[in-house]
């Protein structure tokens, strides 16, 4: 992932820039209630009405600017409150429109929390402040670094654990009646925006009681003692400068040259939403997450996700972005395998890989995953899907993955940020969402099935020598595809890293 360009610019901080110790404890504040009225108050009362009050509405977001174009849809048209939680936020074309929309909901009286980690936001910290400044939004940051001029760097030597763990969670709530939640950072690699490359990925969004539980995540982050309110950040702007940096904004966005399929200005979204209404899949659901209690981080995620893979009894269609399994995943595929259940993996192979260190230590694994029992895929970085990846009128250089998600039984159906590696299980914080739902679920399984197939994926097979073999629909190798030497000689060197840390 790249770790540059992220929300709202570039550093320019103070000599001896230090955020206090002493905030204190911040009021406690909860999600607004649902919205009274707005179309999204009435397409969440009328799915109520047919389908039951515990029931809601579904859509995947396959497509990346189908991605960007929903969210921008929810934020535009929420008419009392906007939640907002993210691990990155970039400040490319992408980032900047999200955070112009969000401003303008901001200006016609909507409450904004925006809550972001603070790990990669390379930003001038009055940047972050002139956010907070206006009278309707309020931005936190998640496990901030104190020295702000040092950067990350110095705050990890005499806070290592703690700065360790990021919150690596995605989620947008529009007036506690819709959410969106998924593997999507905002950012253009998410957004098929990337002229470099672009990320296939997934989210769903909700409409109903899903809101106001993925609202329950939000208040604990934003309660906790883990953030920091930016009105805390040792940086001060005037008025002036506050609308010097809007004005700055509008204008980026108007000169740019990649968003030719979204407005800029704000839009009415309501025969959008309308329309989507008969096509969505409707279901139960429950939010999961890593959650802070006691000021401490409790990992809840695993033993979740445990507990409904190992619920299978016919199938399991699983893709994930970064996989380094444990002999425990493998002993319990073996298990599930021998009972009949057939498991489909999709990951990325080392071409489609833009975290070569995972690869690294992933690709032990590969053996005993197939000798499991279970089939194993490995996105190509060149698949025929690569027109939903891209948003015209871009054309990246290679597409990666980045799902992180699964169905068991054709109906089971979780959507998150969790990857499947030691990082995600032990140190970051993680969500998602397990909704029993068979439409959505048989929609999942043909989406998996498709970035399966030969022209979007290699399926890695044992010869009969017990090596491994990639096939897809243009060739056959007996060695891990790559996009060249160098990518190869990355993989090699990470492999001395340590793999806790990925």
């Amino acid at each position: 992932m790249r770790l540059t360009h992220l929300i709202l610019v570039t550093l320019t901080l103070g000599a001896c820039a230090t955020v206090p110790d002493d905030i204190g404890p911040l009021p406690e504040e909860i999600a607004a209630d649902p919205a009274p009225s707005g179309i999204l108050a009435s397409i969440a009362e009328t799915i109520a009405r047919t389908e039951g009050d515990d029931r809601s509405g579904f859509h995947l977001l396959d497509k990346n600017a189908d991605a960007l174009s929903w969210r921008l849809a929810l934020i535009d048209s929420a008419e009392s409150s906007l939640d907002l939680l993210y691990y990155l936020w970039y400040s490319d074309d992408s980032g900047r429109l999200l955070i112009e929309r969000v401003y303008r909901a901001a200006d016609r009286g909507v409450r904004v929390r925006l809550l972001v980690d603070d790990l990669l936001l390379m930003g001038d910290d009055k940047g972050l402040v002139a956010i907070d400044r206006h009278p309707n939004i309020q931005l936190r940051l998640f496990n901030p670094k104190r020295q702000r001029q040092a950067g990350m760097a110095a705050d990890f030597v005499g806070r290592f654990e703690q700065m360790n763990s990021r919150m690596h969670d995605k989620l947008v709530v529009a007036d506690n009646r819709a959410a969106i939640l998924g593997g999507r950072n905002i950012g253009d690699y998410y957004f098929g925006l990337s002229h470099s490359y672009n990320f296939h990925d997934l989210d769903v969004i909700g409409f109903g009681p899903v809101a106001p539980q993925s609202s329950e995540l939000f208040d604990n982050f934003w309660n906790s003692n883990w953030v920091v309110p930016a009105s805390a950040l040792p940086a001060a702007v005037d008025a002036r400068e506050i609308a010097d940096r809007r004005e700055k904004l509008f204008e980026k966005l108007r000169s740019s040259e990649s968003l030719e399929q979204f407005q800029v200005e704000p839009q009415d979204w309501t025969a959008e939403l309308e329309n989507l209404v008969p096509n969505l899949h409707f279901g139960s659901s429950e939010i999961i997450w890593d959650y802070i209690e006691d000021g401490n981080l409790v990992q809840s995620m695993p033993d979740s996700l445990g507990v409904i893979l190992r619920s299978a009894e016919r199938d399991i269609d699983l893709i994930n972005a970064y996989i380094i399994p444990g002999q425990g995943f493998i002993d319990g595929m073996k298990q599930l395998t021998e009972n009949g259940v057939r498991i489909r993996i999709l990951t990325n192979s080392l071409a489609s890989h833009d975290v070569p260190a995972v690869n690294s230590h992933y690709k032990q694994w590969r053996k005993p995953i197939i000798e499991s029992g279970a089939e194993l895929y490995e996105f190509r970085a060149d698949p025929a899907i690569k027109t939903l990846v891209d948003t015209a009128p871009v054309v990246s250089g290679f597409s990666g993955l980045h799902t992180k998600s699964f169905v068991v039984d054709g109906h089971k159906v979780f959507i998150g940020s969790m990857n499947f590696d030691p990082r995600s299980v032990h140190i970051n914080t993680e969500m998602g969402i397990i909704i029993d739902s068979p439409g959505l679920g048989n929609e999942l399984v043909r989406l998996a099935e498709r970035d399966m197939a030969p022209e979007n994926a290699w399926q890695v097979t044992l010869d009969g020598q017990g090596k491994l073999v990639w096939v897809n629909s243009d060739e056959t190798v007996t060695r891990q595809p790559a996009r060249n030497a160098w990518q190869r000689f990355m993989d090699g060197f990470f492999r001395i890293l340590p793999k806790e840390q990925f």
